[in-house]
């Protein structure tokens, strides 16, 4: 599993910037997954801190069920390699940006 985890956090964020040269909408694409998936993500975390705190069981073991939701952390997942796919592409640009400023 670890593996599959390490792997996927190259493999993925690559093959959204192939895609994202290949398709011109690929970018948009991302970007509203990424949208989509804060928004649930950051939902589910509030709903389940301001839950804990209104039945007055805050143990630090409370919150962590948050991790057994699958859509959370599909979410997070997502936002994960969707950081990674944007970081690389602005180095990329970077790269690029100053290879045009030498010439």
């Amino acid at each position: 599993m670890s593996i599959l985890i390490l792997f996927g956090s190259f493999i993925v964020p690559l093959a959204m910037l192939y895609a994202q040269r290949k398709w011109s909408q690929a970018s948009n694409v991302f970007n509203m997954l990424s949208l989509v998936s804060l928004l649930i993500f950051g939902n589910i975390a509030a709903m389940s801190i301001a839950g804990i705190i209104k039945d007055r069981i805050v143990f630090m073991t409370s919150i962590h069920g948050v991790f057994l939701n699958p859509v959370f952390l599909l979410s997070g997942a997502y936002l994960g390699v969707y950081f990674v796919y944007r970081v690389l592409l602005l180095t990329i640009e970077g790269f690029e940006e100053q290879r045009y400023r030498i010439r």
